[in-house]
C-alpha cells in the first residue's frame, strides 16, 4: 500500500477554524438572509487575491529565496496596510499588482509592489491604470513612494492593453518626479518595462540574484549570438558601477530595510524638510580625529601629494558620526552623501584623493550632478568639500564626453537654491575650483583650511610663473656639461666616461633647481593667502572646529530658508 503524498501547506493545522461572524457583538444570531451572503461575497473579494493564490506558487518564491508581496510589506511596517485600488478581478485580473498607503513611523508613504505569484507580476490592461492612480495620488497628497519590483514585464495575453498600462504608468511617475521623492526596490528578474519604469525613480537599490534590463539573456542571445548570465547582463555589480543602481545590497530584506534608512533622510514631497531628529552629539564637538588624519598624511615622506580618505572627514562632522552614502560602489573619487548636522540632515559631495587624486571624470561628474540636483529639488542643504586637482584629462575621457559631462555638474551646481558651503581641505585648482559652488557660482559660504593649496593648476604652473628663470636655468645646461667635462679631462678621466659623468651631474643640478621652484611656486601661490585675501574664501578654519563651525553656519543658514517647489527655468539636458 503506498503512503498517501503529502502536499505542501502554509496552514496552521493546529490553528481553530476561521470563522467570520457577520452578527453584531451581543445580538443574538437568527437565521441568514442575504445581507449575510452578501458580507461574505465582500469578504472573499477583499481576502482573494492572497488566499487564492495557490501554495505552489508561494513556495516557488521561497524555494528561490525571495518573499511575496504581502510578506515585502510587512518588512516595511508591522502595521496593518491600507491596499487601494482593489479592482481583482474574475480571473485575478489587476491582482498581480498591490498599491496601498503605509504609516511608517509615523508618515504616510506610498507602496506599491508586484506579486509574481499572479501571473508573474505583469502589467495587465487594468493595473497599469491603478498604478498611474497611486502614483497621482502620491504627488496630489505630497507623499514619497516605495516601490518593489518583481515583474516579468507585460501581460501578453492582454495585448496592446498591458503596452497602455505601462504607458500611463510611465507618464504619471513622470509627471511627480522631483513632486515626491521615490524609493524603487528591485526583486527578481525584470525586464523591458519592468526596468524603465523603476528607473524614474529617485533611487534605485538592487539586491545579489537578480536582474533588470532593457532584454533578458534569451534575447541577446537571439538576437547578437552571444551567451551571457543574467548577472553578467543586469546584475547589482554592473548596474552599481554604471548608476542606473544607486545602491546594491546582499538580499531582499537589506534592500527593503535601506529603503526605510534612506526614507530618514529625504523629506516627503519638494515643499518640505527631511525630518529633523534631535541629537545628544554637541555641535561643538572638537573633531581631533581630523586633525591625526592630516598630520599624519601631510608628514609623511609625500608631504601634501599623500591621498587620504575623505569619508572619514564626513564621518567624522556628522551626529555620531552616522551617514549615508550614495552610489558608493561607483566613482569613488567624489563621495555624495546625506548625513545630520545637529539634526539637520545635509548633503554631502566630496573630493575623495585616496582614488585617483580626487580627479574628476565623467562618471564622478554625473554623480555629484545628479546628487546635487536632487538635494535642490527637496530642499536639502549641500556641504562640498574640495581636493582635487582638476578634471581628469586623456583621450579616452574626452571620447566619453567630459566636457558635456563637466557642463551637466556646473548646471547642477549653478541652479542650486538650498543653502551650501564650501569647504576646501586641500588642492582647488583651475576648472574644477572654478566650477566646484564657489562664490561666483552661488555658494553661501567659502571656508577652507590651513592646507589649502588654491592655484590655477599645480606645480606644473611654475613653468608660466617663473618662465625667464627657467629658460635661463635649462639655457646653462650646454656650458655645465662642456664645463664640467673639461675639468675632468683635465684631472685626467677618458673623454667619453667624463662627458658622461658630466651630463648626469648638469641633470642632478637641473633637478634640485626644479624642486626648489616647486617648494617655491607652492610656498608663493599655492596657499590660501590670495584666496583668503581677494574675498574668495570667507574665512580659515582649524580642523579640530569643523563640525561647530559648519553646524552653526549651516543652522544660521537654514533659520533664514525657507523650504518651497523649486520654480527656476529647467535645464534642457537633464
Amino acid at each position: 500500500m503506498s503512503e498517501k503524498a503529502i502536499k505542501p501547506c502554509l496552514k496552521n493545522p493546529l490553528a481553530p477554524p476561521e470563522e467570520v461572524d457577520f452578527n453584531i457583538p451581543g445580538e443574538i444570531a437568527g437565521e441568514a438572509g442575504p445581507y449575510e451572503e452578501v458580507m461574505k461575497e465582500g469578504l472573499e473579494l477583499i481576502q482573494r487575491p492572497i488566499k487564492s493564490v495557490p501554495v505552489a506558487q508561494v513556495e516557488k518564491q521561497h524555494f528561490k529565496k525571495r518573499m511575496t508581496v504581502w510578506e515585502r510589506i510587512k518588512v516595511l511596517t508591522q502595521a496593518e496596510p491600507n491596499i487601494l485600488f482593489q479592482n481583482w478581478g474574475r480571473n485575478l485580473d489587476g491582482a498581480s499588482l498591490v498599491t496601498g498607503i503605509l504609516n511608517i513611523n509615523g508618515r504616510d508613504v506610498g507602496i506599491y509592489g508586484h506579486d509574481f505569484t499572479v501571473r508573474a507580476g505583469s502589467i495587465d490592461a487594468t493595473n497599469g491604470r491603478k498604478l498611474a492612480r497611486l502614483f497621482t495620488m502620491c504627488g496630489e497628497k505630497g507623499i514619497p513612494l516605495i516601490g518593489m519590483n518583481d515583474s516579468a514585464g507585460a501581460f501578453v495575453p492582454a495585448g496592446v492593453g498591458g503596452l497602455d498600462g505601462y504607458a500611463e504608468a510611465f507618464t504619471a511617475l513622470r509627471k511627480i518626479s522631483g513632486v515626491v521623492p521615490t524609493i524603487m526596490c528591485m526583486f527578481g528578474f525584470n525586464a523591458g518595462g519592468g526596468s524603465y519604469l523603476p528607473r524614474q525613480g529617485s533611487f534605485v537599490i538592487q539586491p545579489n540574484d537578480t536582474f533588470f534590463g532593457l532584454t533578458g539573456p534569451g534575447v541577446v542571445k537571439s538576437v547578437l549570438g552571444e551567451d551571457i548570465t543574467p548577472d553578467e547582463l543586469g546584475g547589482p555589480k554592473v548596474h552599481g558601477a554604471s548608476g542606473v543602481a544607486d545602491l546594491t545590497v546582499p538580499d531582499e530584506v537589506a534592500a527593503l530595510r535601506t529603503a526605510l534608512r534612506l526614507l530618514s533622510y529625504i523629506p516627503d514631497n519638494n515643499h518640505s524638510m527631511a525630518p529633523y531628529q534631535p541629537t545628544s552629539d554637541p555641535l561643538d564637538r572638537k573633531t581631533w580625529e581630523i586633525n591625526t588624519l592630516l598630520k599624519k598624511a601631510f608628514n609623511s615622506p609625500t608631504g601634501f601629494n599623500t591621498p587620504f580618505d575623505v569619508s572619514i572627514i564626513i564621518q567624522q562632522i556628522c551626529d555620531h558620526g552616522d551617514y549615508f552614502e550614495i552610489q558608493p560602489t561607483r566613482a569613488r573619487e567624489a563621495i555624495t552623501a546625506f548625513g545630520r548636522l545637529g539634526g539637520h540632515v545635509v548633503g554631502f559631495v566630496a573630493n575623495n584623493s585616496a582614488v585617483a587624486s580626487g580627479q574628476i571624470d565623467c562618471d564622478s561628474a554625473l554623480k555629484i550632478a545628479r546628487f546635487v540636483r536632487f538635494c535642490n529639488i527637496y530642499n536639502i542643504p549641500l556641504i562640498f568639500m574640495e581636493d582635487t586637482t582638476g578634471f581628469l584629462p586623456g583621450r579616452e575621457q574626452e571620447a566619453r564626453g567630459i566636457v558635456q559631462a563637466g557642463r551637466s555638474m556646473l548646471d547642477a551646481i549653478i541652479d542650486v537654491r538650498t543653502p551650501r558651503i564650501l569647504l576646501i581641505l586641500r588642492n582647488a585648482f583651475g576648472g574644477a575650483y572654478a566650477s566646484y559652488n564657489n562664490y561666483p557660482t552661488g555658494a553661501d559660504l567659502v571656508l577652507a583650511l590651513p592646507t589649502t593649496r588654491l592655484a590655477v593648476m599645480g606645480p606644473a604652473g611654475k613653468e608660466f610663473v617663473y618662465k625667464n628663470e627657467l629658460r635661463k636655468i635649462r639655457g646653462s645646461i650646454k656650458q655645465r656639461i662642456a664645463e664640467g667635462t673639461a675639468e675632468r679631462i683635465k684631472a685626467g678621466m677618458d673623454g667619453e666616461a667624463a662627458k658622461k659623468d658630466a651630463e648626469a651631474e648638469a641633470a642632478e643640478w637641473l633637478k634640485e633647481q626644479e624642486t626648489l621652484l616647486n617648494q617655491r611656486y607652492e610656498k608663493e601661490l599655492m596657499n590660501p593667502k590670495e584666496g583668503l585675501a581677494l574675498g574668495s574664501i570667507s574665512s580659515i578654519v582649524m580642523p579640530t572646529d569643523l563640525r561647530k563651525v559648519l553646524g552653526e553656519n549651516l543652522h544660521f543658514l537654514l533659520r533664514h530658508y525657507k523650504p518651497s517647489a523649486w520654480q527656476d527655468v529647467q535645464r534642457e539636458f537633464h
